[in-house]
């Protein structure tokens, strides 16, 4: 009779730092999100260790007493993996684990686990490992023990090659293949969208887990991948969508995150193009999450860098079903009314209002407000539609008559 085999969570401390560019409610949240990438990853995090610090420390991240601290919890509860929030320089990768004498990732380390993980297609798969190569490359530190110092002797002396040089040698052999590998394939796919045509193209972009995948899911009638949890969609997804007598063409992009390694940015560049070149955004905000607005900040940065920033955007706040805010009693006159106990309606009476009426809010799930959505996108990719077929502008009023 064959066992069953039990699979175990790997467990992990998460460390992290409050400076005087991070605050320690911003240093607890991105503690949160590393906590649901620890999740994502496999892993449990049975513990958060965090030290006030003017700036990390260049040699350890953190002061030397902590670090003796986080060694002898992990010594105590045989913890074998320290998780660190911000990336670790290679210097500082050595010194901790010269100290802690276990398993230590960063957060760029971590993300790119997880998208190897999550990589179905062969695309998905060369970019992650071409954003490994990159990262790994300055961070060797006798990973491989396969190949041993040259041999001396005669006609075999001088400087010979040292293990470390030889891997050094290796992965910069394999990021040159595998960018080649990615050339041909982003010819492949520019290929694709060029014989796409005129049609008017719309991508779904946002921070990873807002729905956009439910979202794209319910309006293109199709079955995309959609989990609650980070990442779930790497690979780029396009559905042609009719709504009314427009058609158009609806991406899925990979979801952005705070501090996202420059790696990835770089790998999944094809990607990136599908935002870069649509015609329309739609910016899906998990409205639910209380830090949103700090996710379409975060969001709108990468936009910027991808020279995306100035395309016309419709903000869907999704999630409305999730979304909860905190009251006061009438007879409270001590707290003060902040973000946290703003209604719905008090939201769209803030920035939001300046929007215009390119936003809507909906929820994805319980599909509530999705005929608004429907005739704001419809109303959206008209515009765009009369400008690239005018003479077709007629049938736009015959039809709209005919309702």
């Amino acid at each position: 009779m064959i066992e069953e085999k039990k699979v175990t969570s790997e467990e992990a401390v998460l460390i992290g730092v409050v400076t005087q560019h991070q605050d320690e409610d911003q240093a607890n949240e991105y503690l949160d999100e590393l906590e649901f990438l620890t999740l994502t990853a496999g892993g449990v995090a049975v513990k958060r260790f965090t030290q006030k610090l003017e700036m990390p420390h260049p040699k350890t991240f953190i002061g030397t007493g902590k670090l003796e601290e986080v060694k002898r919890y992990m010594a105590t509860h045989h913890i074998e993996t320290a998780i660190f929030d911000d990336e670790l320089s290679s210097s500082q990768l050595r010194n901790i684990e010269k100290v802690l004498d276990c398993k230590v990732l960063d957060r760029t380390n971590l993300i790119l686990d997880i998208f190897a993980k999550r990589a179905q297609t062969s695309y998905a798969r060369t970019q992650v490992e071409l954003a490994q190569c990159q990262y790994l490359l300055p961070r060797l530190t006798r990973l491989w023990t396969h190949l041993e110092r040259q041999k001396g002797g005669i006609g075999l002396r001088g400087p010979g090659e040292t293990e470390i040089e030889t891997d050094r040698r290796i992965i910069r052999d394999k990021i040159v293949l595998l960018k080649a590998k990615l050339k041909v394939i982003d010819k492949q796919m520019a290929v694709q969208r060029k014989n796409r045509g005129k049609m008017v193209r719309v991508a779904l972009v946002g921070y990873t887990n807002v729905g956009k995948s439910t979202l794209m899911n319910v309006v293109s009638k199709s079955d995309v991948f959609a989990e609650n949890k980070l990442f779930a969609t790497l690979d780029t997804t396009v559905r042609k969508v009719v709504i009314k007598n427009i058609p158009f063409l609806l991406t899925d992009t990979v979801g952005f995150i705070r501090k996202l390694p420059t790696q990835l940015v770089e790998s999944f560049k094809s990607t990136l193009d599908e935002v870069r070149e649509a015609d329309l955004l739609l910016h899906v905000v998990d409205i639910s999450h209380p830090n949103f607005e700090d996710h379409i900040a975060s969001v709108n940065k990468i936009l910027d860098e991808i020279k995306s920033a100035d395309k016309p955007t419709i903000m869907v706040f999704n999630k409305i079903d999730a979304y909860q805010h905190e009251t006061i009693d009438e007879d409270d006159i001590v707290t003060e009314k902040t973000k946290v106990h703003y209604t719905l309606e008090e939201w769209e009476k803030t920035w939001m209002n300046k929007l215009d009426n390119n936003c809507i809010f909906i929820s994805a799930l319980n599909k509530e407000n999705l005929e608004d959505f429907r005739e704001k996108v419809f109303k959206e990719v008209k515009k765009i539609h009369i400008t690239r077929f005018p003479y077709n502008d007629f049938l736009y009023e015959e039809y709209e008559e005919g309702n």
